[in-house]
């Protein structure tokens, strides 16, 4: 009798070790989701904070493109207001159409294009936008790795009662980054 209840003693004991175990690796993963998010949230920050000098500079040059001025205005609002990884997205493919406005309006002002002000902006930016891309697939690859790990067999018992949930993927709305970036400037 008293081997048996030592053999159940070990098997409840491997049991409650195996959970902690998946318990402490979902949330290491959920962890590193968080964490890849906070990255993606200061490069986007960033560049957000980047945009309006871009816009200053430009301004300038082109003050009939108020319209442009106040899209960053309204969209950093908006990103600051938002907290989803699919709001963010869609305000950060907007943002993405502004730019390429900006730089459009930049090519008909050669003065503006030469501006040392307006290089460094344009090299900031685009060095933001590298580290978004780099921030982004890594955020996505966690998300991958936190979502398998809760929908997997052991783990899959576990993680909805102990409250792990799916997290969205970023995913970025390129309808229409392929097309012609118009500029009226008269």
């Amino acid at each position: 009798m008293d081997s048996v209840l030592l053999i159940v003693l070990i098997v409840i004991g491997v049991i409650l070790i195996a959970i902690a175990i998946l318990y402490n690796s979902l949330v290491r993963k959920r962890n590193n989701v968080e964490a890849a998010w906070a990255n993606i949230d200061v490069q986007l920050q960033r560049r957000f904070d980047l945009i309006p000098n871009l816009v200053e500079t430009v301004k300038g040059y082109a003050a009939h493109e108020q319209e442009t001025f106040l899209k960053v205005t309204e969209l950093r609002n908006s990103y600051l207001a938002s907290n989803s990884p699919k709001e963010i997205g869609e305000i950060d493919t907007k943002m993405n159409a502004v730019v390429k406005h900006l730089f459009a309006v930049a090519e008909a002002y050669p003065d503006l294009k030469a501006s040392q002000n307006f290089l460094m902006l344009q090299e900031s930016l685009a060095g933001t936008e590298n580290r978004i891309a780099y921030s982004r697939n890594n955020y996505n690859q966690t998300v991958m790795s936190y979502n398998t790990g809760i929908q997997t067999f052991p783990a899959a018992l576990l993680a909805s009662p102990l409250g792990f949930q799916a997290k969205e993927f970023f995913e970025i709305n390129e309808e229409g980054a392929r097309d012609v970036v118009k500029v009226d400037l008269g």
